[in-house]
């Protein structure tokens, strides 16, 4: 027996299927530390090497692609956060942590925040719970014995959120997740309309910079736009945010933004930013807090 189409779902099934993982209360401060109007969020996926392995590519090309954003994307990043004076988040697969401990463990110790991002960059939602499971919880603990730090918030691979996923953040403790689009501003989480206590600082493509730049050269997957019409659109978002005094979270890739043509992009972006006299730069897991604690 064929199962329905989902024309022909009962209330019930689409009901529940909706409510698995909702947004719930809005966690918008009425200001931000220090009097800020703003919070700004940077944050960058250090998937390197692993953008290629995820799927059991061995394309030698496209892992020195991947490790161009270690050799070159996350020196031009770490100069451009050192000038402002600012920390952001870094979301790091446990694989990459283990091919490259050392960078973890230095921007660790410069006060930047090592998030989990999977453990190959793989994909959560064709996995069964055990194997989710199991690596989530092997990638915690190999981001926190390469950095002495044990990670507090999870952005998984490709925003890739299955209906096991917030089960296992539950499980591990975790203060935040970074993977879901409800809403602009932090918000917490529930799961089948209860509240988790879990927050969601909100992502979204268009704070992206890898769909505006990314390629694969043998596929349909060739999108290109102009460095200054990205940075309009991040600037855009950024003036709203300030306009109506929420969080500005933007998502980059070392082996994205890290190029010479478009790294000036981060560091404008950062000069408009601070030139406003009242955003406060904070990473992924102060911000969380911060919401949680003085939501209005």
């Amino acid at each position: 027996m064929t199962d329905p189409e989902p024309w022909q779902w009962p209330e019930e099934t689409w009901r529940r299927t909706v409510d698995q993982v909702r947004a719930g209360r809005t966690l918008r401060p009425a200001t931000w530390p220090g009097g800020k109007k703003v919070a700004v969020a940077l944050s960058f996926d250090s998937d390197h090497e692993t953008n290629e392995l995820r799927d059991g590519g061995r394309s030698i090309g496209r892992m020195s692609w991947g490790q161009y954003g270690t050799r070159k994307g996350i020196p031009r990043i770490k100069a451009a956060l050192d000038k402002a004076g600012i920390k952001a988040t870094f979301f790091v697969p446990a694989v990459t942590a283990l091919l490259h401990p050392d960078e973890q463990r230095m921007l660790a110790a410069e006060g930047h925040e090592i998030g989990i991002h999977g453990w190959i960059h793989e994909l959560n939602s064709v996995l069964p719970y055990e194997a989710e499971r199991d690596l989530m919880f092997r990638s915690t603990d190999t981001l926190e014995r390469i950095t002495g730090v044990r990670p507090v918030g999870l952005r998984t691979p490709s925003w890739d959120f299955s209906p096991s996923t917030l089960r296992i953040e539950r499980e591990l403790g975790l203060l935040y997740d970074s993977s879901l689009m409800a809403d602009d501003d932090c918000y917490e989480l529930l799961e089948a309309g209860e509240p988790t206590g879990i927050v969601e600082l909100p992502v979204e493509w268009i704070r992206d910079d890898a769909v505006y730049f990314n390629m694969h050269r043998f596929s349909g997957l060739r999108p290109y736009t102009a460095p200054d019409t990205v940075f309009d659109v991040f600037r855009r978002e950024f003036d709203r945010a300030h306009e109506e005094g929420g969080l500005f979270l933007l998502t980059m890739h070392p082996h994205v933004i890290g190029y010479r043509s478009r790294i000036w992009i981060l560091e404008r972006l950062i000069e408009h930013i601070r030139a406003t006299g009242d955003a406060w730069f904070a990473t992924h897991a102060e911000v969380a807090r911060y919401a949680r604690d003085n939501a209005a």
